[in-house]
């Protein structure tokens, strides 16, 4: 606080507070407060709402629980939502590490905008190039099969492969630069002095680098995995029938069913066990809150 008078006077600072207590009030605070009070009431016709039958329960809470299907669509989502989690660490982790410590300097604002160049183009656009990417008669199988690599085409788009894919793709680099950050507040001297007491590479990034990098690690995973968990656009776009998103059953509720008194609790039971579930990993590996706040 201190900081900002300072910097931008009493006036300024203040109205930078105001607006921020607006944005966070108006459009986080009181929509969610909104959907959470929905969630406890039951779906009733318009001339019944405030009647007697207009009473809180949990009935839309059980109805997820008493749900098997719906159950195990979100137990799938959290699993390939880990599952691109881990993906996007293996291919942000050594990229990361190229761009802070072996790419030269002046090829630094190149490369970040190759990595910045698809950010300008809207989610939407990006999963239905995907689409066509990876369609049965799609450029992929058509340069696969041209190179000799694949003998027939394969069905991209079948299971949860597409929805991983576009996942992987839509979300690396919310793993790339946190991990970015962490690896390059790291003093260079302390890997070239690993090195000269005779540390392999792995061990190297193992014993040096990885822990130094938890931080980023830490704050890259969380970001990922809660935006795959709840995003809408790749698993509608790039699922199959055997693939359905949680995301798409709140959807269903919600805007099909015109239900959202239960698409409002099936909202905030994602929301609360995907927060159990990281809070869980976290303690499984030892990463601190304070930690992913670096």
């Amino acid at each position: 606080m201190s900081d900002l008078l300072n910097r931008y006077g009493a006036l300024l600072t203040t109205i930078f507070i105001l607006l921020t207590g607006f944005w966070l009030l108006m459009l986080i605070v009181l929509p969610n407060i909104y959907l959470f009070e929905t969630s406890f009431r039951p779906y009733l016709p318009v001339t019944e709402i405030g009647g007697p039958k207009d009473v809180f329960s949990f009935n839309n809470y059980f109805t997820f629980f008493n749900s098997p299907i719906h159950m195990n669509v979100f137990l799938w989502t959290m699993v390939y939502s880990s599952l691109v989690t881990v993906i996007c660490f293996l291919i942000a982790y050594p990229l990361a590490y190229y761009l802070s410590k072996v790419a030269p300097g002046h090829l630094l604002p190149t490369l970040f905008l190759l990595l910045f160049i698809p950010l300008w183009v809207s989610e939407v656009l990006r999963s239905f190039a995907w689409f066509i990417i990876l369609a049965l008669k799609g450029p992929l199988n058509a340069t696969l099969l041209g190179l000799g690599i694949l003998d027939e085409p394969i069905r991209w788009i079948s299971g949860f492969r597409g929805v991983v894919i576009g996942l992987v793709y839509t979300y690396v680099l919310f793993m790339l630069f946190p991990v970015f950050n962490a690896i390059q507040s790291l003093d260079t001297n302390q890997i070239e002095a690993a090195e000269d007491l005779g540390s392999p590479w792995w061990r190297t990034h193992l014993r040096v680098i990885l822990p130094h990098s938890k931080p980023g690690i830490a704050s890259g995973a969380v970001m990922v995995f809660m935006l795959s968990a709840g995003s809408i656009l790749v698993p509608t776009l790039l699922g199959s029938t055997t693939s359905r998103w949680f995301t798409e059953i709140i959807q269903q509720w919600m805007f099909e069913s015109q239900d959202w008194n239960t698409g409002s609790a099936y909202a905030f039971l994602l929301l609360i066990l995907c927060t159990v579930f990281v809070s869980v990993v976290m303690r499984v590996f030892r990463v601190k809150l304070s930690d992913i706040a670096k």
